[in-house]
C-alpha cells in the first residue's frame, strides 16, 4: 500500500430513488417470501410449473417416486411402535380433554394420513397433545359442563378444532409464520412446564378413583378438590396408578440410559394397557371402586361436518378456544420437526407445516376427531425407531384402523388410573428443569418470562400464564426498539478500527472528538429517547473533559452502520440533534449512513443543511476530517474546512493512521514468506495513536 495507490475519501453515495410500487413490492417479498418460493418455477413450461406447484402443495408427489422398499422396512417399524404408544395415548389425552376415549383413537387415524401427504417433516409423529385437550377442557369446561350436556360439548370442541384449522392454514397460506415466532423458546419453556404440572395435579382424580373433580385447573382449585374429599379416595385406585407410574418412570429411566432400549419406553404405555385390563378383569376390581373406560364403539370416523355448530350461542368461546390451541400446537409442532430435521440435516418450510396442520384439523373436524398436532414423545420415538419418511404415519394409522375396525372391545376393562399413569409419566417429561437453570446462567430477563408463564398457569390458569408470558415477552420487544443500545466509540491502538469503550477498555477516545454508536434502526418509538441520550452524551463528554483539563469537546461523530431504516419522526430527531450541537457551538459529522437512511435524509434536506462534505464511509475517515480541522484551526484560526485545496493534508492524515497497520501487515507477511525456521512474530510498533493528530 503505497502513495501512489491512495485516493481521497469517496463520497457517500446516494441510491437512486425507486418507484413506490416497485419498493412497496420489495418489502412484501422481504417480509412474506424470505425463502423465494417461486424460483423453482422460473423459466419453466406450464406443465412443469403446474407439477411443481401440486409438489410444493403436497411433498408426497415429490419423494413418492424415490421411495424404495429399504425405506418402508423402517417406516414399518417406525409406524407400528409409534402405533403402540398413539393408542393408550389417544385414549388418555381424550379423557383429559373430558371428551369421549373413542375420539382420541379417531384422531389418531385421519390427520395422519392428511398429514403424511401434505407435511414436509420426516419424524413428527401425528397425534393428540396433552396441553391442547387440557386448553380444551379447561375454556370450554367454563361455558358447558361435560358431564351434564354431553353433546355440545363435544359439537364445541369440535367447532374449536375447525377454527383451529383454519387459523393454522390461514397463516400458512397468507405466509404469516412469524406470528408464532412471538412465542420465545422460555416462553414455550414456561408455558409447557407450568401445564404439564397442571395435567398432572389433574391427574390425580383418576390416581385417587374420585368421581367429582373441579373442572379449574390452578393449583389451589384443585388441591380444595383433592382434600375436601378425603373419604372418597380409593386406596385400591391409588396403589394401582403408585405401580404402574413406578413401571413406566423405570422403563423412561432404562431407556435414556441405552438408546437401543428406546423401544423398552415406546411399548410400556400399551404394556401397561393391557396388564391392567387383564388386572382388572381377573380380579374383578370394577366393582371394588376401580373406574374402567367401558365400552368403546367398532368402526371407522363417523362424519361430523353436521355437528360443527355455527350458530352456537357459546360460538365466540369456540373461536378464542380454536385461535389459542391452534397458535400452541403449531409452536409445539414446528419447534419439534425443527428440532429433528436439524440432526438428519435437512429443512423444513414453517409455512408449509402450517398449512400441513390447517389441513389435518380441518379435515379430523369433519370426521369426528379434535385437535392434533405434532408431540414431542410420539415424535421422539418415531425418530429413535429409525423412520425415513412420513410414511410411519400412514402405518400408524392402518394400526390404529386395525384397532378401530377389530380391537376397541378389548378396552373395556382398561382402568382410568393406567390412563391417568400414562398422562403423569408423559408430562413429567415436559417440565425442563434443565432448560431453566440454563436460562438463569444465560439471560435472567428470559428466566423471568419463563417462571411468569410456569407461575401463571399454575396459580391462575392456562390462559393467565400464556397472557403474562406473551406480554412480557412483547414488552421486552418494545423496550429493545424504545430504547435502543447508544455506545461511546474508542480507537483501538495500532489500528483504523473503532469499538465500544466498554467492551475494548484500551480503545483510547479522540481527544475532541466524541464518537456515538447508534444500535438500532430510528423510528417514532425511540427518537424522543435518541435525542434525549445524544444530548446526555454531549453534556457528560464535556464535563469530564472540562474537569479533567483536556481539549474541549469540537466535534460529535454519530456511527450509522447499524441504523438500518428511518422514519420521519428520526429525521425530526436528527435536525433537533443538530440544533443542539450548533447551539453549544460544536460540528455534527455523520459515519457510513445505510442506504434507506442516506436516501431518506436526502429526500427531506438534511444533508443539505448538514453539509455533504461531513458524511463519511467510515468512522475512521470521520475521525481524520476532525483531526484535520483541529490541526488547521491550531496552525491558523481562520481557515475553514471548505477550501477543496484542504484534501492534500486531509489524505496526508488518513495514510497516517493507514501506513501504521500496512507497515506491520507487511512485516508479518514477510516472515510467513521466508524459507527456513520462521522468525517469532514481531510485535506491532508502537506510539502514537493513530486518531491523534501527529
Amino acid at each position: 500500500m503505497g502513495n501512489a495507490d491512495y485516493e481521497c475519501p469517496r463520497r457517500v453515495s446516494i441510491p437512486p430513488s425507486k418507484p413506490f410500487f416497485n419498493s412497496l413490492k420489495s418489502g412484501l417479498k422481504e417480509t412474506l417470501f424470505p425463502d423465494d418460493p417461486f424460483r423453482q418455477f422460473k423459466n419453466q413450461s406450464a406443465s412443469r410449473k403446474l407439477l411443481l406447484g401440486l409438489q410444493y402443495f403436497v411433498p408426497i408427489l415429490e419423494w413418492a417416486p424415490r421411495y424404495t422398499f429399504e425405506f418402508f422396512k423402517s417406516d414399518l417399524l417406525a409406524g407400528i411402535t409409534i402405533a403402540s404408544l398413539a393408542v393408550p395415548q389417544g385414549i388418555s389425552y381424550a379423557n383429559l380433554a373430558n371428551l369421549p376415549p373413542i375420539l382420541g383413537l379417531y384422531s389418531s387415524f385421519v390427520p395422519p394420513l392428511v398429514y403424511a401427504m401434505m407435511g414436509s417433516s420426516k419424524d413428527l409423529a401425528v397425534g393428540t397433545v396433552a396441553v391442547g385437550s387440557l386448553l380444551i377442557s379447561s375454556m370450554l369446561g367454563k361455558e358447558v359442563n361435560p358431564n351434564e350436556n354431553p353433546k355440545l360439548y363435544v359439537q364445541l370442541a369440535l367447532t374449536a378444532t375447525f377454527f383451529a384449522g383454519v387459523f393454522q392454514a390461514s397463516l400458512g397460506f397468507l405466509r404469516l409464520g412469524f406470528v408464532v415466532d412471538f412465542l420465545s423458546h422460555a416462553t414455550i419453556v414456561g408455558f409447557m412446564g407450568g401445564a404439564a404440572t397442571v395435567v398432572c395435579l389433574q391427574q390425580l382424580k383418576g390416581i385417587l378413583g374420585l368421581v367429582r373433580f373441579t373442572h379449574a385447573t390452578d393449583l389451589q382449585s384443585v388441591m380444595r378438590s383433592v382434600f375436601s374429599q378425603t373419604s372418597q379416595w380409593r386406596w385400591e385406585s391409588g396403589v394401582l396408578g403408585c405401580c404402574f407410574l413406578l413401571f413406566l418412570l423405570l422403563t423412561r429411566y432404562f431407556s435414556k440410559k441405552k438408546a437401543t432400549f428406546f423401544w423398552i419406553n415406546a411399548m410400556a404405555p400399551l404394556t401397561s394397557v393391557i396388564l391392567g385390563s387383564v388386572l382388572v378383569y381377573f380380579t374383578d376390581a370394577e366393582r371394588h371402586g376401580v373406574q374402567v373406560i367401558g365400552q368403546l364403539k367398532k368402526g371407522l370416523n363417523p362424519p361430523s361436518l353436521s355437528e360443527l355448530d355455527f350458530g352456537s350461542p357459546y360460538l365466540m368461546t369456540a373461536v378464542k378456544t380454536g385461535v389459542i390451541i391452534g397458535v400452541i400446537a403449531l409452536a409445539e409442532g414446528i419447534a419439534v420437526g425443527r428440532s429433528f430435521a436439524m440432526f438428519k440435516n435437512y429443512h423444513i418450510d414453517g409455512n408449509k407445516e402450517m398449512v400441513a396442520f390447517g389441513m389435518m384439523n380441518i379435515a379430523g373436524s369433519c370426521t369426528s376427531c379434535y385437535l392434533t398436532a405434532g408431540p414431542f414423545s410420539r415424535s421422539a420415538v418415531n425418530f429413535n425407531a429409525g423412520c425415513k419418511t412420513a410414511v410411519s404415519n400412514i402405518v400408524m394409522a392402518t394400526a390404529v384402523m386395525i384397532t378401530l375396525l377389530f380391537l376397541t372391545p378389548l378396552f373395556h376393562y382398561t382402568p382410568l388410573v393406567v390412563l391417568s399413569s400414562i398422562i403423569i409419566a408423559a408430562m413429567l417429561g415436559l417440565i425442563d428443569y434443565e432448560a431453566v437453570i440454563h436460562l438463569w446462567k444465560l439471560d435472567k430477563f428470559d428466566f423471568i418470562v419463563c417462571m411468569s408463564a410456569y407461575v401463571g398457569v399454575v396459580f391462575g390458569s392456562v390462559e393467565i400464564g400464556l397472557v403474562i408470558a406473551v406480554t412480557i415477552s412483547l414488552l421486552r420487544v418494545l423496550l429493545s426498539v424504545a430504547r435502543p443500545r447508544t455506545f461511546v466509540l474508542g480507537n483501538i491502538p495500532n489500528s483504523v478500527t473503532y469499538r465500544s469503550i466498554d467492551q475494548y477498555p484500551d480503545a483510547k477516545s479522540v481527544p475532541g472528538v466524541l464518537i456515538l454508536h447508534i444500535d438500532a434502526p430510528i423510528y417514532f418509538a425511540n427518537a424522543s429517547y435518541l435525542r434525549e441520550r445524544i444530548s446526555r452524551w454531549i453534556y457528560e463528554e464535556e464535563e469530564k473533559l472540562k474537569i479533567s483539563g483536556e481539549t474541549g469537546l469540537q466535534y460529535v461523530i454519530l456511527d450509522m452502520s447499524s441504523v438500518g431504516s428511518i422514519d420521519t419522526s428520526g429525521i425530526s430527531m436528527f435536525e433537533e440533534i443538530k440544533k443542539v450541537v450548533d447551539r453549544r457551538g460544536l460540528k455534527l459529522l455523520l459515519a457510513n449512513p445505510r442506504s434507506e437512511v442516506i436516501k431518506k435524509l436526502n429526500n427531506s434536506k438534511f444533508i443539505e443543511n448538514i453539509g455533504q462534505e461531513w458524511i463519511y464511509l467510515t468512522v475512521a475517515e470521520a475521525v481524520a476530517a476532525c483531526n484535520f480541522m483541529l490541526h488547521t484551526c491550531k496552525s491558523n484560526p481562520e481557515v475553514e474546512y471548505n477550501s477543496q485545496d484542504d484534501n492534500l493534508l486531509f489524505a496526508v492524515l488518513i495514510l497516517s493512521q493507514v501506513t501504521t497497520e500496512a507497515r506491520f501487515s507487511r512485516m508479518v507477511m514477510g516472515v510467513k514468506g521466508r524459507g527456513g525456521n520462521p522468525r517469532p512474530t514481531p510485535s506491532p510498533p508502537t506510539g502514537k495513536d493513530p486518531g491523534e493528530v501527529h
